[in-house]
């Protein structure tokens, strides 16, 4: 699900470049309109159907803090961020008392836009996930990921994973997480040594097939890994099932 986003910033290079440069689509926004000032974006809200509101806090005409306790005051659902070429302790005590979800400093770096709206986008699927379409988008997610990890448990990465729903790696990883309480990679690792249980009962395989067999190069890796899994080492294991290498 995309959810709408207003820019707002009095500096046009700034708007261009946060416009243009920064992936909105792969962590789940989609940049609907740009304003000037804080009057613009408080038009442009109540014409638009707006999730999201990134604005600059000094801004001509009305500031965002002004835009925040109109919005704030109005109990509106749009989530407001600011952008600040000041670290000011008032601005940012103010930015609480107006629920604003993110103070984010200029130059905005890319991996703090990323990580900021990655979790709003898991904010924003919370609240409003609550009905069943989402809910039944979720699962149909999840179960899809679980697929996949169970059809290519040896080789499976996040990065393919996430090309498989559609969504980018670094939001998977958080989504699956919030979704199931699991990291995927240690889901992929219970897949993995669950199945690696599976072939050691099976006399046919020597303990370095069954390593290599579910994704692991270097049997002492694999070793290492079931036996913290399980417990036991490979060979305590096959004993323990009446098996002998």
């Amino acid at each position: 699900m995309k959810y709408k986003l207003l820019l707002a910033d009095d500096e046009a290079e700034i708007r261009n470049g946060l416009s243009q440069y920064f992936p909105w689509n792969e962590v789940g926004f989609e940049l609907i309109g740009q304003c000037g000032d804080g009057k613009e974006a408080l038009e442009f809200i109540a014409n638009h159907e707006v999730d999201a509101l990134l604005c600059d806090i000094r801004m001509p005409i009305m500031s965002g803090l002004d835009v925040a306790r109109t919005l704030h005051e109005a109990k509106s659902r749009v989530k407001v961020l600011f952008l600040s070429g000041y670290k000011d302790f008032e601005y940012a005590k103010q930015a609480i008392v107006y629920d604003v979800k993110s103070y984010i400093v200029k130059p905005t770096k890319y991996q703090e836009l990323f990580e900021v709206f990655t979790s709003l986008k898991m904010e924003l699927d919370e609240e409003r996930g609550a009905g069943g379409a989402d809910a039944s988008f979720n699962e149909k997610v999840v179960r899809t990921i679980r697929d996949y990890v169970a059809a290519n448990y040896a080789r499976a990465t996040l990065e393919d994973a996430a090309s498989l729903v559609h969504m980018n790696p670094h939001y998977v990883s958080k989504y699956f997480k919030e979704k199931t309480g699991e990291n995927f990679s240690d889901y992929v690792v219970s897949v993995r040594m669950n199945k690696a249980a599976e072939l050691l009962k099976d006399i046919r395989y020597k303990t370095y097939q069954v390593s290599e067999m579910v994704g692991y190069s270097y049997a002492k890796n694999f070793t290492r890994t079931f036996k913290r899994y399980h417990g036991m080492s490979p060979r305590e294991f096959r004993q323990l099932s009446g098996l002998n290498e």
